[in-house]
């Protein structure tokens, strides 16, 4: 049966449009379903981290990024004038950009920076303050220039997989292609009907965040706060407030936000009662409901992003993880359309994915422990705060929040198997994230050695070969990176070739057969 695309991706926010541009990148033909007609300016995740900078980095996206993040300090500047007209003791410098755990400020001054997860990070970081709705505008751009179907106002109401492909249905009609990817949120519709478990944890928090005007907030404190009822947060933005009370989940989490319980949820919460919301600008409830795909694959449906796995919001875990999966997803995804996918390449995703899901689920459930408003939950608070002044706990949160710490569990014996690649600064004048804008595998010779060139002869267009120079890693003679940017291989010295050999073939098939001259 003729097909409409080779992918359809359900849900256009910034995960599905991610995914979109990684599988546009291997021209693989993917149309986008998306039921709101535009983007979604609700206020959500407002920072990536650095796993999420480094792929938007080796794509190109570095720029746009930026004058993103100068709004932001901009705004943060505006925020702290007005606390200090108010009178409040603060300062008038923007924050080092470096996390909370549970609402506790980590200082970026206290950071080890020698930690070796921290090296060779290059540009991404120092890019973190990032609006997922801006976000969402500068992936839409990107993939209209790679020429992906993005149809608005079209919602998947189901959909017929078999081995030859999926019949998707949509309220404006059906079509058909070889694979569903669902990243339409938490109440994933895709999931639902795939019959894929998601077992976890029940909501037991209401939380509200909102850009709002309003009157009598001289009184609020600044960043986060802690009271006998909840929690609630002031800022960073001039408008933006945070209210999380532990009585339950919400009655009704569809129901409209109205300045009036934005207005009883914060009097209520920092006992401010002269605090008066005068206008929603915009508004969400959330929960701490955590739960989590079973697998992220059942035939030719996947799941991706929250879809895949829900939790609280507390430090913009979820945003990250999901661009995570798409990045990873979306080459092993083309491999397999295109017919190039070495057996079990596929099956890899949820491999490599799940476990980091499972760790973001246990690291916001931690964070809720510690917020409740109860006498245990605030002793433990005051020890995490005491440890948080040190360097060590410092380091080890900021590595956790930052994400420099993840690692994918391949084989291979090199310590930077299995890790982001570093981003080094070639003889060529270029950065190695330069070097991966077009999505491709890499195999970078450092030490100019025609037999680890001949290796990557007969892969085509999958594995491009760069012979140059790394002046500042002379302890490098060779990496193998994978399309995300993830090293498969890395040698200090030629020779020794059987693990690149294994890596090849594991992620990159076997080599097309050289015609006989």
């Amino acid at each position: 049966m003729k097909r409409d695309a080779d992918v359809v991706v359900a849900g256009g926010g910034p995960v599905g449009l991610m995914l979109a541009c990684e599988l546009a990148l291997a021209d693989v033909p993917v149309v986008v379903l998306e039921r709101l007609t535009e983007v979604d300016t609700t206020i959500k995740a407002g920072a990536i981290n650095t796993p999420s900078a480094e792929a938007f980095y080796r794509r190109g996206l570095l720029p746009p990024l930026r004058e993103v993040q100068k709004v932001g300090l901009a705004q943060f500047a505006s925020f702290t004038r007005q606390r200090q007209a108010a009178g409040a003791a603060v300062t008038g410098s923007a924050p080092r950009f470096a996390g909370h755990f549970a609402g506790i400020m980590l200082s970026g001054d206290r950071l080890d920076e020698s930690d070796p997860d921290f090296a060779d990070r290059g540009p991404a970081g120092e890019v973190g303050m990032i609006p997922q709705d801006a976000l969402e505008r500068i992936l839409a751009e990107r993939a209209a220039e790679l020429g992906v179907t993005l149809r608005r106002g079209v919602a998947l109401t189901g959909f017929d997989a078999d081995e030859e492909g999926v019949h998707v249905h949509t309220s404006h009609g059906s079509l058909r292609a070889g694979w569903l990817v669902g990243c339409d949120g938490g109440r994933s519709t895709v999931r639902r009907l795939s019959g894929i478990p998601f077992p976890g944890t029940a909501p037991s928090i209401t939380g509200r965040q909102a850009m709002v005007e309003m009157t009598g907030a001289d009184d609020l404190g600044a960043g986060w706060n802690w009271t006998d009822i909840g929690t609630y947060v002031h800022g960073p933005m001039p408008g933006r407030i945070l209210t999380v009370e532990f009585d339950g989940p919400p009655a009704d989490r569809e129901a409209p936000i109205t300045a009036e319980e934005l207005q009883t949820s914060l009097r209520r919460v920092s006992g401010v009662p002269d605090v008066t919301v005068t206008k929603v600008l915009s508004a969400t409830r959330f929960t701490d409901n955590a739960r989590q795909a079973s697998e992220y694959r059942r035939g030719r449906v996947l799941l991706a992003g929250d879809a895949a796995h829900v939790h609280s919001p507390f430090g913009g875990q979820g945003l990250n993880l999901g661009i995570g999966d798409a990045m990873n997803l979306g080459w092993k995804l083309a491999a397999t359309v295109r017919g190039w996918a070495p057996e079990g390449l596929l099956d890899t995703y949820t491999a490599e994915r799940h476990p980091l899901g499972a760790w973001v689920l246990d690291w916001t459930r931690a964070q809720v422990a510690l917020m409740r408003p109860e006498s245990h939950a605030a002793a433990l608070r005051r020890v995490i705060d005491e440890l948080s002044g040190t360097t060590d706990a410092t380091t080890f949160f900021v590595k956790k929040i930052s994400g420099v710490w993840q690692r994918y569990d391949l084989p291979g014996s090199h310590p930077l198997t299995g890790r982001s690649a570093p981003d080094l600064e070639l003889s060529d004048g270029r950065r190695l994230a330069d070097h991966l804008h077009d999505g491709r595998g890499l195999l970078l010779d450092l030490a100019d050695d025609p037999a680890l060139r001949e290796r990557a002869a007969g892969h085509g267009d999958r594995l491009r070969t760069l012979t140059v120079a790394c002046p500042d890693r002379p302890d490098l003679s060779g990496l193998l990176l994978r399309p995300d940017g993830c090293t498969a291989w890395a040698a200090d010295a030629p020779g020794g070739y059987e693990e690149l050999d294994a890596a090849l073939g594991r992620w990159f098939g076997a080599p097309a057969a050289v015609p006989a001259a």
